[in-house]
């Protein structure tokens, strides 16, 4: 399964557009939009081609494919204009691999070794190993990056996370691929028993 995670469009129809042609063309099955899809929040700017109702009208043509959560921005009215339900946490389990979603602005859930936790919210990409074991992905901001941060999205596809530009040009990855040696001749490893 390849799923596109993007965070932070804020509203713009510009931004929105390049990102639906980046998911059109990565072929990927699911778009996990992070929060913070339609306004541009008292903090930020307006970010180009603000327009909500256009950015509703984009996402409506994918909205069985739609991973929804809510961001900070995100208010009850959004929930009635999009045509797909937002939620504070999500999950997606696929490859044996556990994924966990949310904007980033929540307490962050209880993970373990191995897990994936991805957000949003920072407007800032990253790709971090935390002390106790889970990585924490950020796409960063499609429509208002932070830092010279480019706008971009993480695209998985088996087992591996890959950063990209909205162009489509890689800049990070995190690979969990499992690497396991082959080897020509099998060796059988049997405990030694000892006999009294």
């Amino acid at each position: 399964m390849k799923i596109l995670f993007a965070s932070d469009i804020h509203g713009s129809a510009k931004y929105c557009r390049l990102l639906l042609e980046a998911f059109k063309r990565e072929g990927a099955d699911k778009l996990a939009l992070l929060g913070d899809t339609l306004y541009h929040g008292p903090r930020n700017p307006l970010p180009e081609e603000y327009a909500p109702q256009q950015v509703v009208e984009m996402l409506t043509e994918f909205k069985d494919k739609i991973i929804g959560i809510r961001g900070n921005c995100d208010a009850e009215i959004d929930e009635c204009l999009l045509p797909f339900p937002l939620s504070d946490y999500s999950s997606v389990f696929t490859d044996g691999l556990s994924i966990y979603l949310s904007h980033g602005h929540r307490a962050v859930p209880a993970l373990g070794k191995g897990a994936i936790y991805i957000t949003g919210h920072t407007h800032l990409p990253f790709n971090v190993r935390q002390p106790n074991g889970f990585h924490h992905l950020n796409p960063g901001s499609v429509s208002l990056p932070k830092e010279e941060s480019p706008r971009g999205y993480i695209l998985y596809s088996a087992r591996s996370f890959t950063f990209k530009t909205l162009e489509g040009e890689q800049y990070d990855k995190l690979d969990l691929l499992i690497r396991t040696p082959i080897r020509k001749n099998p060796v059988l490893h049997r405990k030694a028993i000892r006999r009294r």
